[in-house]
């Protein structure tokens, strides 16, 4: 892949001595040793790991992972003990942190480059995600409540969001950032809707359309701001995260303009416990280029005069199964898609789900369904979990 780049020069075996003794002692704070024979332990097997982590911070540390510099047993166990102990407060501001910083106040590339996330990430193949999902290809958190499996906790999620929409035949459903539309057809197929979904992702759209089986439901390879229409319920997914604090105002402006006075709208998104205005510069660069997650005050400032808030789920903990099981589903499929993508791909996919499971697990990230509506449901909105 094109945007990784050539590792940086070897340092001084005086300065690795001091950057490796820094990382140890900050690793022992959180129960980490190098050498160790726990599961969350690290192997070093490249002692210039300590400096490239010490000045790229955690776009170092992803980096020499991809490079084979060092290993754990259980990435996402370390990852989860490195955020309880609260490690990275103890490290400075790294050139790549302050980057992404600068780049998401003076930018807003969310907007300028809004298909950039479908060519670079929902694009590279659908083979993939076809080993790696369930059955739909669900690609967000499944709701593991009273679920054994990935396939239901998929459903229940999908049925979940139907119940909480209140869907009805011959409703007009709208999907903003409907990936292979298996929520539309669900929807169409259980509750009798008409569905529109938009994706930025050419793979997604082609696929999500090759696979309606005859039912009222179309995707749409559109910008969701270029949407027109009126629709009874709306729904978004694992989309809101690529939206960016700069555009919040405007997408929920967009959604209000879309939906019935009497309708109601499901915002289903990751979110952060601390407001921001930049992604994690690893995540950003090999993962979801210009990814910004949200905090519960940038939401509900934006949706203040906008909508009414009906109701806030937050199961979170369920994104760590959820990713866990993606993780199991993507090894066992690594020999069939060894052929197609390298090595350094494999160690970049697993230690994407394995951080990610980690930020979940330590309840540093959230998962919520947000239920809104333009002027208050009459009567009152009932909670459905």
């Amino acid at each position: 892949m094109n945007r990784y780049f050539a590792p940086p020069k070897r340092p001084s075996a005086a300065r690795t001595s001091n950057a490796e003794r820094h990382i140890a002692d900050l690793l022992g704070l959180a129960d980490i040793k190098i050498g160790g024979s726990r599961p969350w332990d690290i192997t070093v097997n490249d002692p210039r790991v300590y400096q490239r982590v010490l000045a790229r911070g955690s776009l170092g540390l992803g980096e020499s992972y991809m490079d084979g510099w060092w290993g754990a047993p259980a990435v996402d166990e370390l990852m989860t003990k490195l955020l309880e102990a609260d490690i990275p407060s103890h490290l400075r501001r790294d050139f790549p942190l302050l980057i992404s910083i600068a780049r998401g106040r003076l930018f807003n590339f969310q907007r300028s480059r809004a298909f950039e996330v479908g060519e670079n990430h929902y694009d590279i193949g659908n083979d993939l995600y076809q080993r790696m999902l369930d059955s739909r290809m669900i690609y967000s958190c499944a709701y593991w409540k009273n679920a054994s499996t990935l396939e239901e906790a998929q459903e229940r999620k999908l049925d979940l969001i139907c119940r909480k929409l209140d869907l009805h035949p011959g409703m007009k459903l709208l999907d903003i950032g409907s990936g292979w539309g298996g929520l539309l057809r669900f929807a169409a197929e259980r509750y009798g809707v008409q569905g529109v979904g938009v994706t930025v992702s050419h793979e997604q759209a082609r696929y999500a359309n090759a696979n309606r089986r005859g039912l009222p439901i179309e995707t749409k390879l559109i910008d969701y701001m270029d949407l027109e229409g009126k629709f009874d319920r709306i729904v978004s997914v694992g989309m809101f995260e690529h939206v960016g604090q700069k555009n919040y105002g405007s997408y929920f402006e967009k959604v209000r303009q879309l939906l019935v006075p009497d309708g109601l709208f499901l915002l289903h998104t990751i979110g952060g416990n601390h407001s921001s205005v930049h992604g994690d510069p690893w995540v950003e660069k090999y993962i979801f280029p210009n990814g910004m997650l949200p905090s519960p005050a940038q939401i509900t400032r934006r949706i203040e005069g906008v909508f009414v808030l009906e109701d806030w789920h937050n199961f979170g903990p369920d994104y760590d199964n959820t990713l866990m099981a993606w993780l199991s589903r993507f090894d066992a499929a690594w020999d069939d898609l060894a052929s197609r993508y390298d090595e350094r791909f494999r160690r970049m996919w697993r230690y994407y789900l394995m951080m990610c499971a980690a930020v979940f697990r330590a309840r540093h990230t959230q998962l919520w369904q947000v239920v809104l509506s333009p002027k208050g449901i009459a009567g009152g909105y009932k909670s459905i979990r």
